[in-house]
């Protein structure tokens, strides 16, 4: 099939700015109220047409992932085939950027990339109830722009904030999304108030003011957190320090692109071993 169509789309990853853990539902979901922004790197998702349902996966953390059929990916083109009673036929390749099970939601970024270019491939549209069904982080994911997300992550209101120069960390430890909640004491926070924001410093702002909570389980299962926060921390101009997600992927708020270069620069310098990528959110 030499001219088969080919669609790409790109996974962003996602960042969680804050991140509220409000109530539990009765199945044991958590109700979340976060700020989410997306950065201009992530993964690739390419389908093209085929006579079978296929995925091959490229990429630097390709290694990290289990066999195609457990893949989320997968899942999302059956899912998608399924809702309009078509085969699940496509040829598609994950080239894959973003480290695992690091909270900046890779898996859920690459699902939402598939559903979309799968639907531009087969010339069908995604289900509105089709991404919560693959993950509580599918929808925000299939968005893709500033947002609130409250609920389990259904729920979505989009923001508007200016694009944010930032830096993402990872010291290279996989934390499992559901062993932090269960690492998490008791209780439970209200909802964030003023979450507007004009100018990167007010982005900054609401970032020290709403905090994750889930940084102090997640770095007491893997306390190479802390130390990737401090080190964050440290650098040069930055405005704000968080966690996004579960973890362990943390991220440094500048005032400029030259000074998140500058700081992305000097981590990686400093920890050669560790994911560290100057990005904007937006």
């Amino acid at each position: 099939m030499a001219d088969a169509p080919v669609v790409e789309r790109h996974a962003r990853a996602k960042v969680n700015l804050c991140l509220v853990v409000t109530g539990r539902r009765d199945d044991g979901y958590h109700l979340l109220d976060s700020i989410v922004a997306f950065a201009d790197v992530g993964d690739r998702v390419t389908v093209a047409a085929a006579d079978t349902l296929s995925l091959t996966v490229t990429g630097p953390f390709a290694a990290g992932l289990g066999p195609p059929t457990e893949n989320l990916v997968w899942r999302a083109a059956l899912s998608l085939a399924a809702a309009h009673d078509r085969p699940p036929i496509a040829a598609i390749t994950l080239d894959k950027h973003l480290p695992i099970a690091s909270g900046i939601g890779g898996g859920s970024a690459d699902a939402a990339a598939a559903l979309l270019a799968l639907s531009a491939l087969w010339q069908v549209p995604v289900p509105p109830d089709l991404a919560l069904r693959l993950g509580a982080d599918v929808p925000v994911c299939l968005h893709g722009q500033a947002c609130r997300m409250t609920g389990i992550g259904e729920v979505l209101h989009p923001l508007q904030f200016p694009p944010v120069p930032a830096v993402l960390v990872n010291p290279g430890v996989a934390v499992p999304t559901a062993a932090v909640f269960r690492a998490r004491p008791a209780g439970f926070r209200p909802p964030l108030a003023g979450v507007s924001a004009a100018e990167i410093a007010d982005v900054a702002a609401l970032v020290r003011r709403g905090g994750n909570d889930l940084i102090a389980p997640a770095s007491h299962l893997a306390p190479e957190i802390a130390l990737t926060l401090a080190a964050v921390n440290a650098t040069d101009a930055v405005l704000a320090v968080t966690m996004s997600g579960s973890g362990a992927t943390c991220v440094g708020l500048y005032p400029t692109e030259g000074a998140a270069s500058a700081a992305a620069t000097a981590l990686a310098r400093a920890q050669p071993g560790w994911w560290v990528m100057a990005t904007t959110l937006s």
